[in-house]
């Protein structure tokens, strides 16, 4: 039996996670990048040589239009997310985009109508669910491993040390809550699967013009008292402990988020020895997902984790954080 044709990708920007995640995991999951789009043609073709990419073009509508591209990997600052996620979904073809999938529960409501009459699937780059490490966490929690599941105490912190980072424009929606903030909100949904209902964030400022908070911490509280207490930030070396407090025991993981081989699962149960795991193998933390996406791209598999069963939760947990924690609404974004 003959091995399917890669999946063909297209690339918007030449932003660093493509390099540093998208690509190389793409390669480990036996994808194409066929083509990558930017507004700057010569630093476009320098990404194309120095990554891999098969050819360079101008311009973002330029990868949509290209009929050898299947699927659009959309790693743009995040107001652009909304209208080219749109542009792809509606030029046919299947998208993986960045979180935030948009900046406001309203815009991300907007998106996903656009995808629900796509004939191809829309994910959010969420990759932690897809792997092995998170399926083996559920797996725990279903089976009463830890009893009832009552508190998420989740962390992710690494140092952003250049003022010009988009991290630190509010103008481009950046934030730790919104960078990373929305990591553990996107955990306590996939573990408690009911919306958050309040939240009590603190946040603290960057100095000058146009500043964002490059630290928070606070707590979100989920139906029957369930709660997730989270800290994230700009400012702290790497940090990304997570413990899930039940009943009867306790997980905890080195990095739940982006795990490479070695990364630890430890169980804790009353009375009883540690038991610890690895459960992830794929060098790259894009992999698991990738893989997903092209099985289903040739009807291998059915669309699991999309966009549309989570996202709006989570866009609306983002949106009760901001506001507990006094920051501006996000300015206009381009809707679908």
């Amino acid at each position: 039996m003959s091995r399917p044709e890669p999946v063909r990708w297209g690339v918007l920007g030449t932003a660093g996670i493509a390099r540093a995640q998208f690509l190389p995991a793409l390669a480990e999951a036996g994808g194409r990048a066929v083509v990558v789009g930017g507004r700057d043609v010569a630093r476009t073709e320098a990404f194309a040589r120095a990554e891999g990419v098969e050819r360079a073009v101008e311009g973002y509508q330029a990868v949509l239009d290209d009929p050898a591209v299947e699927a659009v990997y959309v790693p743009l600052p995040n107001p652009l997310h909304a209208r080219w996620a749109a542009a792809a979904l509606e030029a046919g073809k299947a998208v993986l985009c960045e979180k935030p999938l948009t900046t406001s529960p309203a815009t991300t409501e907007a998106l996903l109508a656009v995808a629900a009459r796509s004939p191809r699937p829309l994910w959010e780059a969420f990759v932690f669910p897809f792997q092995a490490q998170h399926r083996r966490v559920v797996e725990l929690v279903a089976s009463g491993a830890v009893g009832e599941l009552r508190e998420v105490v989740a962390s992710f912190h690494f140092t952003v040390s250049r003022p010009e980072n988009i991290r630190l424009s509010a103008d481009l929606f950046g934030g730790a809550l919104a960078d990373v903030g929305c990591y553990p909100l996107r955990l306590a949904h996939e573990l408690y699967g009911v919306p958050a209902l309040d939240a009590a964030v603190v946040a603290e400022p960057a100095g000058g013009a146009g500043g964002v908070e490059v630290e928070a911490a606070g707590r979100l509280t989920y139906a029957d008292g369930r709660r997730v207490l989270l800290t994230c930030g700009f400012r702290r070396a790497p940090e990304t402990t997570t413990l899930l407090l039940g009943t009867e025991g306790s997980i905890r993981l080195d990095n739940p988020w982006h795990p490479t081989p070695g990364a630890a699962l430890q169980l804790r149960r009353t009375g009883a020895d540690p038991v610890v795991e690895h459960p992830t193998t794929d060098a790259r933390s894009f992999t698991a997902a990738l893989r997903h996406v092209h099985a289903v791209l040739r009807e291998e598999a059915e669309p699991e984790l999309l966009a549309a069963g989570s996202a709006g939760p989570v866009a609306a947990a983002l949106a009760l954080a901001r506001r507990s924690a006094g920051l501006a609404e996000p300015g206009p974004e381009a809707t679908p």
